[in-house]
């Protein structure tokens, strides 16, 4: 009997209580708020969900995109990314050719620290896109991944340790740059932000991807800031392109087509 279709509906599950999780995060870490033990409530009527309305994708159907309690939209949303969480860890479980016969525990680790890679870049953009802010905490576990990531490529598959050993490199530049100028000015550095998730993206998907990704971002910005420009020519808007580049979310440009290049790489090379 062919055990695979278990495995990747397992996979589908679990990506989608991980997107579950993502909607949480995304809304509760730039509030600083508890995202472990305070409970799941309603935003509208703070009402505490109970298990049954915390079942991904069924919750929603279920309950017809409502609250089961103050009877409020649920936002879309929440169903979107739920399903594209399930459909991404699935997707990446193929490409990878995780099966029943290759399983073991090299392919287990490797699957493992993807996924916490995904978490990393969903987080951070999410947030980029939500709040225009490149999240520090969720910088700092970007950073605390990779280096184990780094760390486990150099001693158990014996990669160069010089060209990790460069990223590690940066990685200091770029935090004591940060320090420098969060001592100087006292605020957050937007550029530093991204600066570090593009270190943490080249540790994880290699240079390519990461270049890549850069060029699609750019652009993408190109054809946004134009769009824009044709937009706010019709309603005779006077917004300079200053105030725009400065609500643009690059880090949300940047996780995006990130992950899209690593999908297509692992589809071309599979």
């Amino acid at each position: 009997m062919n055990a695979n279709p278990i495995l990747y509906t397992l996979i589908f599950i679990i990506g989608t209580l991980f997107g579950s999780f993502y909607t949480l995060a995304v809304y509760r870490i730039p509030k600083r708020q508890d995202i472990v033990k305070t409970h799941s409530y309603c935003p509208n009527c703070n009402h505490k969900l109970g298990f049954l309305d915390l079942l991904p994708i069924i919750s929603y159907i279920a309950l017809r995109g409502k609250c089961r309690y103050c009877k409020e939209k649920i936002r879309p949303r929440y169903l979107i990314l739920e399903i594209l969480s399930g459909g991404l860890f699935l997707l990446l479980a193929i490409l990878m050719n995780l099966t029943i016969e290759t399983l073991s525990l090299t392919k287990i680790i490797e699957f493992s620290f993807i996924l916490l890679y995904v978490t990393f870049v969903i987080l951070i953009s999410g947030i980029d896109k939500e709040n225009r802010k490149m999240d520090k905490l969720i910088s700092v576990y970007g950073i605390v991944i990779s280096i184990m990531y780094m760390l486990y490529l150099c001693i158990v598959e014996q990669a160069s340790i010089y060209r990790y050993g460069i990223y590690l490199g940066l990685y200091i530049i770029v935090l004591l740059l940060d320090t420098i100028t969060l001592r100087k000015y006292a605020k957050n550095s937007y550029v530093t932000g991204i600066l570090l998730m593009i270190i943490t993206m080249v540790s994880f998907t290699g240079e390519y991807i990461t270049a890549n990704a850069i060029i699609f971002t750019l652009l993408a910005i190109f054809f946004y800031m134009l769009m824009w420009k044709i937009k706010e020519r019709k309603k005779k808007n006077k917004k300079s392109e200053e105030q725009i580049a400065n609500k643009l979310s690059i880090g949300f440009f940047l996780g995006s087509s990130n992950i899209i290049m690593l999908l297509l790489v692992l589809f071309i090379t599979k």
